[in-house]
């Protein structure tokens, strides 16, 4: 019988063998025969134990977001494998890798009514790319190779179900397959030189040109920026894509809609001309971000995006590095104009907004300060995970980052409870990187058990949670299509003292003059590998909307004008029209 193994470490060694490092889960009786494997590989694959299946999920989701590679993630048969469901579609939206094991009775008790079977392939039909359930042993290390090949290929969900009887079942030792030395990453797709030379000619008549720079130009933001300055076009940016920027870049107008700057909005709303690059952006649709531009031009490797938003004067299939790089070579250098100018100013303006709400020392707590002191202590490459809600949209404007750092959240599923997860993930895989996690008490409520998962691993970190007691996103939609404030409110929790319970260093933040003590004491715990929360009891109010701003001359009386200014602290805002016009 030497060689001969079992059939989940046949399964575990084809896994290992695509780089896998680490697989997030909660032991099961259904999964009784692949916990056993990983005992027997634990030398080569670690088993990160969550205290909740979603938790596992999401990490493995952010796993993939952080790294490029896929991330694993088990859940039992039924109530363990429907927990999956967050992270899974997570995944789904935002376009990453991950392989979801599913547990399963023994296959002799199949379709017996027996405790927590159910027909779980129907139920995630729809979430995966390739769904899956082994049908023998011999069967499992080649199912699982086709998952994650799937799934890295086509850059989404897989998902295998296992009889727990076939992890023990006897299989040769070196029949175990992995086509993964096999796996080549797509060729960069070259574009058309027409169609480069048709948006050249569109962009050098362009009077008012901005560049709306996705995800697609991750690794190439110098080069978008040097092309922003050569045509005096702003960049506006997919909010996911800040770490691909400098802050402190003059033409960086900043995301647009909700979750967004207000000088990317305003740029939008006056701009004739538009390249859009490597970026979905489905509030444009919606919202008709686009419908005053007289010229579309949209670059994407993706042949199903050209088009899905608006129309476009001149489409561009190919590889955004590319592209770019051949319309900045052939492309004229754009004298210095009125738009371009206006917009440097209003970007200017703006930061000088943000720094001033970031710098205020005067006053209850608010989160302005607290991010200003993230940006001070954090280290110049800091990971940042960050969870969903007004926290979102407070740190797209208030990290400073650059392409040093990396952020990742929810994207479009934009489900709470990432953050926590998503550093766990993040620490695991950069052992040598600060990793902080930011939630509000809504999000980070959601999977707070998980503190002591980042302690029981050794992972330091820092965590932030911003408390104003209301799921404050929300909360700021009903002020502006509701007829009452209604089941936003959270009763107040002492976060720091649920943080020690669980093994970590707890710290709660009441005022400003408090905030130098607690991080630079959060740091000092850091360095001395200890899991970190700073609960920080912020004012509750609305971060201002960029989205409805109620600054223009036009169309707003100087009263309503004054006090919009008055409650967001923005008495010296100017709007691009403005600039435009002066």
């Amino acid at each position: 019988m030497s060689n001969k193994i079992d059939g989940w470490v046949a399964g575990l060694k084809t896994i290992e063998s695509w780089g896998v490092e680490n697989i997030y889960g909660i032991p099961a009786g259904s999964l009784n025969s692949l916990i056993d494997a990983l005992e027997k590989e634990k030398e080569h694959i670690n088993f990160i134990q969550v205290r909740h299946e979603e938790a596992g999920a999401l990490a493995a989701s952010m796993h993939a977001k952080f790294t490029g590679k896929i991330g694993v993630c088990v859940g039992s048969a039924g109530p363990g494998a429907t927990h999956l469901y967050n992270g899974l579609y997570d995944a789904k939206f935002d376009n990453v890798p991950v392989l979801a094991i599913l547990g399963q009775r023994p296959l002799s008790e199949a379709n017996m009514d027996m405790f927590q079977e159910m027909n779980q392939n129907p139920l995630f039909a729809d979430v995966a790319i390739y769904n899956r359930k082994v049908a023998y042993a011999e069967q499992l290390p080649k199912v699982l190779d086709e998952a994650i090949r799937t799934a890295v290929a086509y850059r989404g969900v897989a998902v295998v179900e296992v009889p727990v009887n076939f992890g023990w079942e006897k299989i040769d030792a070196d029949k175990w397959p992995s086509s993964a030395s096999s796996y080549r990453k797509l060729p960069k797709m070259l574009p058309d030189v027409s169609d480069i030379d048709k948006a050249v000619a569109l962009l050098e008549k362009a009077k008012r040109p901005v560049i709306y720079a996705g995800k697609g130009t991750r690794g190439c933001g110098e080069l978008v920026e040097a092309l922003g300055r050569k045509i005096k076009a702003p960049v506006a940016i997919t909010g996911i894509n800040f770490d691909n920027f400098n802050y402190d870049y003059e033409g960086l107008l900043g995301s647009a809609f909700r979750v967004a700057w207000k000088p990317a909005n305003e740029a939008l709303a006056e701009a004739d001309t538009v390249l859009f690059v490597g970026s979905n952006f489905p509030f444009s649709e919606e919202k008709g971000t686009f419908s005053n531009v007289k010229h579309f031009i949209q670059i994407d490797n993706n042949q199903k995006n050209l088009g899905k938003r608006h129309h476009p004067d001149v489409t561009i299939l190919g590889d955004a590095e590319i592209a770019l790089s051949k319309i900045n070579e052939k492309i004229a250098e754009a004298p210095l104009t009125e738009w371009y100018q206006a917009n440097l100013d209003n970007i200017k303006n703006w930061k000088e907004y943000m720094h001033q709400l970031e710098k205020n020392t005067e006053g209850d707590l608010r989160l302005y300060q607290v991010y200003d002191a993230i940006n001070r202590y954090a280290d110049e490459d800091a990971l940042y995970s960050v969870d969903v809600g007004d926290v979102t949209q407070t740190s797209i404007r208030h990290l400073h980052m650059t392409p040093k750092n990396t952020w990742r959240t929810s994207e479009l599923f934009a489900t709470m409870g990432n953050g926590l997860p998503g550093a766990i993930a993040a620490k695991l895989e950069f052992k040598n990187r600060q990793v902080w996690s930011l939630s509000g008490d809504g999000g980070f409520a959601m999977n707070m058990q998980d503190i002591v998962t980042a302690v029981r691993y050794n992972l330091p970190s820092i965590h932030v949670v911003f408390s104003n007691q209301q799921f404050g996103f929300i909360r700021d939609s009903q002020l502006d299509t509701n007829d009452a404030i209604f089941g936003v409110d959270l009763t107040d929790v002492d976060f720091a003292k649920i943080s020690e319970a669980q093994g970590a260093v707890g710290y709660t933040l009441r005022t400003i003059e408090e905030i130098d003590n607690v991080f630079s004491k959060a740091i000092e715990d850091l360095n001395a590998s200890r899991v970190v929360l700073i609960d920080a009891k912020i004012m509750d109010e609305r971060p201002i909307p960029v989205e409805n701003l109620i600054l223009d001359k036009e169309l707003y009386s100087e009263t309503e004008i004054n006090d919009f200014k008055a409650l967001y602290n923005g008495e010296n805002l100017v709007t691009l029209k403005e600039l435009l016009n002066a």
